[in-house]
């Protein structure tokens, strides 16, 4: 049974613009911990005093962050992509060969089902499509929508037999389609000269599929269809709630500021489970080194619980069939760049780009390690 989808519990969730946000940690939502993206950042673009007003906003990968001004559109198109490997239990590293000998199968106790894990994890990646739309009825309140398309790709080596390290061949499973959209909404709290906080509250729906089916590689040397592993599904089946807080302010041609955020699961899904809640705590500093381009690092501290409850459908001698091996706690450092263009096809539109790193992942049970994250997004304001 696949696992390598252990880190990856999006943030997108982080959802949809977030979505999957973000998204993204283990990819077990990967929509979570992908890199969210900023819905919010085109609000003021139409002239040049506008133009110098964006760039004082922070990094694209920074949710619920800017408000339009009354009557303003925006149409959005964001890219994400991240790429797990290797193996970690807690905060130490583990080797393919230890983790098929030593580690526990969980479900050891079913018929003909083998004592340790036998199918390691080698790779994960997920890309994330998300399309959306920003409107602003008033000054104070902003609204959004998102439309994420998701695609997930694992590969894992099965040994042979029910002992041993004999590597009996590689199997890649893949996923894709709708992921859950989401909703949601941000009203200005305070504006001064100095400074500006704003409370966001989205919510995302279940229509990312919970139930896909992959053929796998059995330690029998058979190749049975089965369902995918948790994070190897397009959505969380759940009604999420994703409240945010976020405060900013800048001098000259810097900006800094911070947000709060989380992921709040609204019950069990029809397979009987949910992913963990989420909590995300990040700040940032940006430099407008010109009117047409920004840069900014930002530093991110994320936690994510473990999944509660099972589908019954998901079992076998992987990580990823484990519920007890998703979420942990993670810290990603990131860099990234936007321009707004100010001549040709692309005038007045916004270009951003965000990589980011994990610098600490000490992570549930055991899991694969994401190695790193990549956000470029298009923003057309109206």
């Amino acid at each position: 049974m696949p696992d390598l989808k252990d880190t990856m519990m999006i943030n997108r969730t982080v959802g949809a613009a977030l979505v999957c946000a973000g998204l993204l940690a283990p990819m077990a939502n990967a929509q979570t911990m992908m890199p969210e993206g900023d819905e919010m950042t085109m609000g003021e673009m139409s002239h040049a005093k506008e133009h110098h007003k964006m760039h004082r906003h922070g990094p694209i990968g920074v949710p619920a962050r800017h408000q339009l001004p009354k009557g303003k559109l925006v149409l959005t198109y964001r890219y994400g992509t991240m790429e797990m490997s290797g193996i970690r239990e807690g905060t130490n590293d583990m080797d393919a060969n230890t983790l098929v000998t030593t580690v526990p199968n969980a479900f050891a106790a079913l018929p003909g089902q083998p004592p340790t894990i036998r199918v390691a994890p080698v790779s994960m990646s997920m890309n994330m499509h998300m399309l959306g739309a920003i409107y602003a009825p008033s000054h104070r309140l902003t609204l959004m929508g998102m439309l994420p398309y998701v695609e997930k790709s694992m590969t894992m080596r099965t040994c042979a037999g029910p002992a041993g390290t004999t590597v009996l061949g590689d199997n890649t499973s893949t996923s894709n389609g709708l992921g859950d959209i989401r909703l949601g909404a941000l009203l200005a709290l305070k504006k001064t000269p100095k400074g500006s906080a704003r409370v966001g509250l989205g919510l995302s729906l279940p229509t990312g599929s919970i139930t896909e089916t992959g053929q796998m590689l059995s330690p029998m040397n058979t190749r049975p269809t089965r369902r995918l592993a948790y994070s190897m599904q397009l959505g969380s089946g759940t009604y999420d709630l994703h409240p945010s807080l976020t405060y900013e302010t800048g001098k000259g041609a810097l900006n800094w500021g911070g947000q709060v955020r989380g992921i709040i699961r609204l019950g069990e899904n029809d397979e009987g489970y949910r992913f963990g809640h989420e909590a995300a705590l990040t700040g940032w500093l940006s430099y407008r080194a010109a009117p047409w381009i920004s840069y900014s690092g930002r530093a991110e501290y994320r936690h994510a619980g473990r999944i509660k409850g099972r589908d019954t459908n998901i079992a076998g001698p992987s990580l990823g069939a484990d519920p007890r091996n998703y979420g942990g706690d993670y810290i990603t450092l990131y860099a990234g760049a936007d321009m707004t263009p100010r001549r040709g096809l692309l005038k007045g539109q916004l270009l951003g780009v965000e990589l980011g790193v994990p610098v600490y992942q000490n992570l549930n049970g055991v899991q694969s390690k994401t190695d790193w994250s990549l956000a470029v997004a298009w923003r057309k304001p109206f």
